[in-house]
């Protein structure tokens, strides 16, 4: 029987990985994400050294965010990087053009166990904290509406991030207002130490909601169940 070590589940298939192979992950990959002309033809690898699984970054411009699915750890990584497979479950998302993908990693026998957070959030004043990052009930439900795509979905695959008209329209704004709050989210994000938030020059709008949908996902900020306020629904 084949050890097989972890599996990437991408699109409803699973992609097997054997101890002592390698696996790449692109436009041409073993795993074909999309024929994506802004996605590299190999852009991640994931392989075995020192008796842990690791994900690579060998592409040169596009970056991958990297957690578990408790929220509990992410990483940024960069070309040229990469990190350990340490944990049972990892959440990739990364953004070509104009489309976010996202894809799991199961590892047989990880080398550590992540510990679930205690339950329950904090609440005052109408806001919501996470970790130092206070968001108020609409920038919550911005949020809510520029990951609708990712958290609508049943499995990992592809996703179009709305245009701010969009994304507006869905929640009954305009598109000022919308990009008004949109502006304080990424600040105060950005404050707290999130990178790739800050506009200026190279920093399109596109780039800096991708950015910020993926770090909303991989931090659980929100989560399948806030869908319920693109209805009108509470708080959670």
């Amino acid at each position: 029987m084949i050890d097989v070590g972890l599996k990437i589940l991408f699109c409803g298939e699973e992609f097997p990985v054997v101890a002592g192979r390698q696996l790449t992950i692109g436009r041409c990959g073993d795993v074909e994400i999309d024929d994506n002309p802004y996605l590299h033809r190999n852009f991640l690898v994931v392989l075995e050294e020192g008796g842990l699984w690791w994900l690579s970054n060998v592409g040169s411009t596009l970056t991958a965010t990297v957690a578990d699915d408790k929220g509990l750890l992410k990483a940024w990584l960069a070309p040229g990087a990469r990190i350990p497979l340490a944990l049972n479950r990892i959440l990739v998302w990364f953004t070509a053009g104009p489309t976010t993908y996202d894809f799991e990693i199961i590892v047989d026998n990880p080398a550590f166990v992540s510990v679930a957070p205690d339950p329950g959030e904090q609440h005052h004043c109408g806001e919501m904290t996470v970790g130092r990052v206070s968001f108020t009930p609409d920038q919550k439900l911005l949020l809510v509406a520029l990951c609708e795509g990712s958290l609508s979905r049943s499995h990992p695959g592809t996703t179009q991030i709305p245009s701010s008209a969009a994304a507006a329209a869905r929640i009954g704004w305009t598109v000022t207002r919308f990009n008004r709050k949109l502006d304080n989210v990424c600040q105060k994000l950005a404050d707290a130490g999130t990178r790739g938030l800050h506009g200026g020059i190279g920093k399109l709008a596109s780039n800096r909601k991708s950015r910020l949908v993926e770090h909303a996902l991989s931090t659980r900020l929100v989560t399948v169940h806030d869908l319920m306020l693109l209805d009108g629904g509470p708080v959670p």
